[in-house]
């Protein structure tokens, strides 16, 4: 074949060749050639599982079939360590089988141009693990590489943050690595050979690929709450029927997700079994759907001028330069004087993220508390730092507030801690075992971690938290 292909090319260039011959004007300009118009995007979705890309699909259908976006997706992970509902696979076999259940689901919505990381799937609520567990550059290399690629106008990933339900940290990851390579797309000093003029033919390392800046970025959230995140960007309906497909947004999502059966066979056999008039029924009601009305798409940040609530491509155009719409509010800290001889705060996941968001100018929704949900019967853990204000040793007595049942199992009393600037500790709680009939009455508690040395209060942490009959682990 490859023989073929030669004799043909050097045949065409004789033709071409004895034809140009034939007139007598100046030579042509050398063409330059241009980046592969075949995968460009104007919407860009990270997700982390197969079967994600379902968060949003109701969106996407209208993006596709009646607003004419072209859409690409990435999945950070293969979906291997999840469950298999439907026949024996598991494993790196589930994975294979998850990757084509993906690709078939996009197809069904006419999105081809499909991408895979290599992010290990990893079963926790904690973003930490699950970007410890990837190889967090090699796939943020990788995801900048196909921003480059693609060149979206728009990127849509979960959420990065922790509220009570799912709160997978697979999810959170992909929103971390999606904010991450927003940002670093644009810029020729990160991974430099991305964007490094070819200087070959046949060249192997630099790729010639060219910084690229999204123009916004938009998140959605696995919460049990959806509506805390109104008013956080745009809202659109979901039964809302399309004008080129006559069906709702919802039907074209659920057809979608339908190739997905190691993930719900009993609820797509239900669902294909059932008529159209069973179908709209059964989704009409709230404890039925997939999808809350209207979806909310979170603004987490934008380089044009828009409107939180406008439209996703409110303000976007190829041809319009960047704004400075980007804008980080300061963090103004009140220091007492003389300063304590130490503070406390939240740690882990959650220290993450109070870092995370300023450095990287990202508008989340804010939570009045910070909290998680568990399953009962489990143990909390509830990760601190403390700061030392001199680098000085310092001792230090921690005392905790549970509700009744809840017992402290490590974590509290005096410590005395080395010379440093900073010192982590972990308080371990041991929840009380409830039945699915109490759980169901349950509300979250508040735990309260209070920290003094020397007599004087240094500090606290406050922490809501929800038992449920089931959790991924902390």
């Amino acid at each position: 074949m490859k023989r073929w292909l030669v004799v043909f090319a050097a045949g065409l260039a004789a033709l071409m060749g004895s034809a140009a011959g034939a007139q007598t004007s100046a030579p042509a300009a050398h063409v330059v050639k241009g980046p592969d118009e075949r995968f460009k995007s104007d919407i860009l979705l990270v997700v982390a599982h197969p079967d994600d890309e379902g968060g949003v699909t109701p969106y996407l259908a209208r993006a596709i079939y009646d607003e004419h976006k072209r859409v690409a997706v990435v999945y950070t992970t293969r979906g291997g360590s999840g469950g298999n509902d439907y026949t024996r696979e598991h494993g790196p076999a589930l994975a294979d089988i998850r990757e084509q259940e993906a690709r078939q689901a996009c197809a069904k919505l006419g999105i081809t141009n499909v991408w895979f990381l290599d992010g290990k799937d990893t079963a926790s609520q904690n973003v930490l693990n699950s970007l410890a567990n990837w190889g967090h550059g090699a796939n943020l290399e990788a995801l900048v590489r196909i921003v480059r690629l693609t060149r979206p106008e728009v990127i849509i990933s979960w959420l990065p943050g922790i509220f009570i339900g799912e709160n997978h940290g697979d999810h959170q990851a992909s929103g971390v690595l999606a904010t991450e390579a927003f940002d670093l797309a644009n810029d020729p000093t990160a991974f430099p050979a991305q964007v490094a003029g070819a200087a070959k033919r046949l060249e192997i390392y630099l790729e010639n690929l060219r910084p690229w800046q999204p123009k916004k970025l938009y998140f959605f959230s696995d919460a049990d709450d959806q509506k805390q995140f109104a008013g956080t960007g745009p809202a659109y309906s979901v039964k809302q029927i399309s004008p080129s497909q006559k069906k709702p947004y919802w039907r074209l999502a659920m057809d979608a997700a339908t190739p997905h059966l190691t993930q719900f066979p009993e609820e797509i056999h239900q669902m294909t079994a059932m008529s159209d008039e069973q179908i709209t029924k059964f989704m009409d009601d709230p404890q039925h759907s997939w999808w809350t009305e209207p979806m909310t798409l979170i603004l987490g940040k934008t380089w044009v001028k828009s409107a939180t609530t406008g439209d996703v491509f409110q303000g976007v155009s190829p041809s319009v330069g960047m704004s400075t719409a980007v804008e980080c509010a300061e963090e103004f800290i009140q220091i007492a004087d003389p300063p304590p001889v130490a503070s406390i705060t939240l740690a882990g996941p959650w220290g993450f993220y109070r870092g995370f968001y300023s450095k990287k100018c990202v508008r989340v929704p804010e939570v009045k508390m910070p909290e998680i949900g568990i399953k009962a019967g489990s143990n909390l853990f509830i990760p601190l730092t403390i700061k030392h204000t001199h680098a000085k040793a310092v001792e230090i007595n921690i005392e905790v507030n549970v509700p009744s049942g809840w017992k402290v199992a490590q974590g509290a009393g005096k410590f005395l801690l080395p010379e440093e600037d900073r010192t982590d500790l972990t308080l371990e709680i041991s929840t009380p075992e409830m039945v699915k009939e109490e759980l169901m009455k349950f509300s979250p508690q508040d735990l309260v971690a209070r920290a003094t040395s020397e007599g004087k209060l240094i500090g606290e942490v406050r922490l809501k938290v929800l038992l449920k009959a089931s959790a991924l682990p902390q």
